[in-house]
């Protein structure tokens, strides 16, 4: 039996439940989640969105999401970068994309605590891990994608470099837990850390205009301590619109809820709590009739764009909402004290 989502102080203006239930409803009966029905699904935003139903206790849709995504591995472990009903719509085949799989697996055991899930998964997560490791360069970054024809393309995203680091992390504690050590993955991580934190010029596809490139280093604890407060404050005007939220572009009059939410689970990781909870507040009541939170929303003219309903919108706000309230034992997911106390991280 799926479990009730629980509101520990939390402000009930936030509707959690009508944002599980949109997922809810794009999911197809074999598990595939959509961004929103008809449109495609791709690997991160699947399992982001079964990280969001997990947050909510709908276990058996979480279940069923990654049962869908074992199903479509490839024989490298790598997953293609899109589908539209099942079927392949893009075959590029992603680091960032693949190696996602194990922060959810890590996700889930961490709110039900159960082993046999994530050793069920471990195969899957094995081959996924290691198809990005085997795209890392000898300089630490990570390689962002082999393109359809099998050549690995040579550019690096410091946001994709940064999620493929929590994915090493989150894979890392998972194969303690099964007594299967990788100290490779080990390696691999150190590697990457270092690159990110040391070695900007690496990351040679150029994002500092999106804000994810901005606080996914501290969001993934490549950065922490005074590195990550640093790196937050530096670039907080840039980005954040007093009393609103955080702009996906720097040079474009968009605030995503999504975004917005990423930043809040940054700063609950590195223990900025007050601070995430006021930020989370300015985006509680952009929602449509029915509960469901706005993609987002243009500044200052207010409108809401686009008007579809997205499933990965949904599940981070479920998911900054537990880092912020506590509502689940896998709240911790992000936080530094947690993984510095695991000693996966490398500093």
């Amino acid at each position: 039996m799926d479990a009730p989502l629980l509101y520990n102080n939390l402000d009930l203006r936030i509707d959690l439940d009508a944002a599980a239930d949109l997922i809810v409803r794009a999911q197809r009966p074999d598990g595939d989640i959509p961004w929103y029905a008809g449109e495609k699904t791709d690997p991160w935003d699947h399992i982001e969105s079964a990280m969001g139903l997990t947050v909510a206790g709908r276990h058996a849709c979480a279940r069923r999401a990654y049962d869908w995504l074992g199903a479509r591995q490839l024989d490298d472990g790598s997953w293609y970068s899109a589908y539209c009903d099942g079927a392949p719509t893009d075959r590029t085949r992603d680091a960032n994309m693949t190696s996602y799989i194990a922060v959810g697996a890590y996700h889930y055991f961490l709110s039900t605590g159960e082993t046999g899930f994530i050793e069920r998964l471990w195969p899957r997560i094995l081959r996924a891990i290691d198809f990005a490791v085997g795209l890392q360069a000898p300089g630490g970054e990570i390689h962002w994608a082999k393109n359809p024809d099998g050549k690995i393309d040579s550019m690096a995203l410091l946001t994709g470099s940064s999620s493929v680091y929590m994915s090493l992390k989150c894979a890392l504690q998972i194969s303690r837990i099964i007594g299967v050590p990788r100290p490779d993955w080990q390696q691999a991580l150190a590697r990457l850390g270092h690159a990110i934190r040391t070695k900007p010029h690496r990351f040679n596809m150029a994002k500092s205009r999106y804000s994810m490139d901005w606080f996914y280093p501290v969001l993934s604890g490549a950065l922490t301590g005074l590195e990550a407060r640093r790196r937050i404050a530096r670039h907080w005007k840039k980005f954040v619109i007093q009393g609103h939220g955080v702009r996906c572009v720097s040079d474009q009059p968009w605030v995503t809820l999504a975004e917005t939410s990423e930043l809040c689970l940054a700063l609950a990781a590195m223990g900025d709590h007050d601070r995430a909870r006021m930020v989370f507040g300015w985006i509680t009541d952009r929602r449509f009739d029915d509960g469901a939170y706005w993609c987002g929303y243009t500044w200052p003219d207010m409108i809401c764009w686009p008007e579809d309903k997205i499933t990965w919108t949904q599940a981070v706000i479920l998911m900054a909402a537990d880092a912020i309230y506590r509502l689940t034992p896998a709240a911790d997911l992000f936080s530094h004290q947690f993984w510095h106390a695991a000693g996966t991280a490398v500093s």
